[in-house]
């Protein structure tokens, strides 16, 4: 049996795959229990997310720790001398941190990003033009997924101006456009009463629906504006819903929205 472990198929085929193994059910072990000690299922808000982010980027880091190390016992058992490798790992650290400076500057970024809780998992930001929500923060990437579902893998050193609409309630803000020809005063009776009415209907507002007054004297209408503060993320849906229920709400009251309109005179020449 000894002689069996001493042959070359175990020595260069098996024990690595043994060590691959081992490194995959260790590694495993030590995702569960971090995912255990960052629980965050008991937690809400904003700390859960915070939690979240912390658990995948220590997961990843250990990754990373489990893979050198399963390395070096694969060479090892391929009679590569380890010892020579570490003792020369100050210069090798060198040759590397100017090879890989890029993947360097990626790793210490995120660590950056998460120490100084710019944004985190989950929440609505934008980058660089591209605004989307927070799908993964890793040591080297941050992906984020914009509304139709496309998804932008930015490196995280790249991520140097950050909006974070997450870290106040969202704002949903409409401009409603009103006959010239309408008694004002009435008008933003009738509002007020509409959005009484809308504030006990949606969930998803967070305080009272304000009336801003008008906003602009158009062409063809007076406008007012009107905001409401939402939930992080449910602004656009809401303004969709806030168009519809004040044009429904106004035409119940007596007035109507307005559109353009074109008037043409014109003379007729004496024959």
């Amino acid at each position: 049996m000894s002689q069996y472990f001493e042959t070359d198929l175990f020595r260069y085929v098996i024990l690595p795959i043994i060590y691959i193994a081992i490194g995959y059910l260790f590694y495993q072990l030590l995702k569960m229990m971090v995912a255990k000690i960052f629980d965050s299922h008991k937690i809400k808000g904003k700390d859960k997310k915070r939690v979240d982010t912390t658990r995948i980027l220590i997961q990843n880091c250990l990754k990373y720790i489990v893979m050198i190390v399963v390395l070096l016992f694969v060479l090892n058992a391929y009679a590569i001398d380890v010892k020579s490798i570490l003792a020369g790992l100050g210069i090798g650290v060198a040759v590397v941190g100017l090879a890989f400076q890029d993947v360097l500057k990626d790793i210490l970024a995120g660590i950056s990003i998460l120490l100084e809780n710019q944004f985190e998992v989950g929440d609505d930001i934008e980058v660089a033009g591209f605004r989307g929500q927070v799908i993964f923060i890793g040591l080297k990437t941050t992906r984020i997924k914009n509304y139709k579902g496309a998804v932008k893998i930015i490196s995280n050193r790249n991520i140097t101006e950050v909006i974070n609409y997450s870290l106040n309630p969202s704002l949903a803000v409409i401009e409603l456009p009103i006959r010239y020809e309408s008694d004002l005063e009435s008008v933003e009776k009738a509002l007020t009463k509409i959005a009484k009415t809308i504030e006990k209907k949606y969930e998803q507002l967070k305080g009272p629906i304000e009336i801003w007054g008008v906003d602009q004297l158009a062409d063809s209408s007076v406008v007012y504006k009107i905001a409401v503060p939402t939930a992080i993320g449910e602004q656009f849906k809401m303004e969709r819903n806030l168009k519809k229920e004040f044009k429904t709400g106004l035409e119940k009251y007596g007035f109507s929205i307005p559109y353009p309109q074109v008037e043409v005179h014109y003379e007729r020449e004496n024959i």
